[in-house]
């Protein structure tokens, strides 16, 4: 009897340790599983709630003005804005433009160092890739998270 009463004690301490073992070998696993998911879903998050629009373009060689509007729900950081890719040109001989420096929100630069929903961007620069008047200019911005518009409009 007391044998069989010490046998059920060992099962019961290897049981008990075994699960310890296990849930300290399986949880960071868990744990750095659902850190990704949580990462992957917040960049979906901001992904989907940023939006923009070119409103106007106006280009006449070498100066450029673009309008864009904020019409997501997310606001957009500066250094996101420094970060993004503007494609201006004609269309199959454009050039990357830097946003760095050339653009400011409704008049001013951001204060706030963000693009809030509503507010209209306004970007001046120069290239050398505008075509002659009466062709189309080619613009696109991407920005860092991947959200891009372009559009086609006539030259001056």
């Amino acid at each position: 009897m007391s044998s069989e009463t010490i046998v059920s004690a060992l099962f019961l301490i290897s049981a008990v340790v075994a699960a310890g073992i296990l849930i300290n070998a399986i949880f960071p696993a868990i744990y750095r599983t659902s850190e990704t998911f949580g990462t992957a879903t917040h960049e979906a998050d901001v992904q989907m709630r940023t939006d923009f629009k070119i409103v106007n373009l106006y280009a006449k060689n070498p100066d450029v003005r673009i309008w864009l509007k904020n019409t997501g729900s997310a606001r957009i950081a500066k250094g996101d804005l420094d970060a993004s890719d503007l494609f201006i040109g004609a269309e199959g001989d454009f050039e990357r433009v830097s946003l760095s420096g050339n653009f400011t929100v409704e008049g001013q630069v951001p204060a706030n160092d963000f693009w809030n929903p509503g507010e209209t961007l306004t970007v001046s620069l120069q290239s050398g890739k505008i075509p002659p008047r009466g062709e189309e200019v080619y613009c696109a911005l991407v920005l860092p998270n991947g959200v891009q518009r372009s559009g086609n409009f006539p030259a001056y």
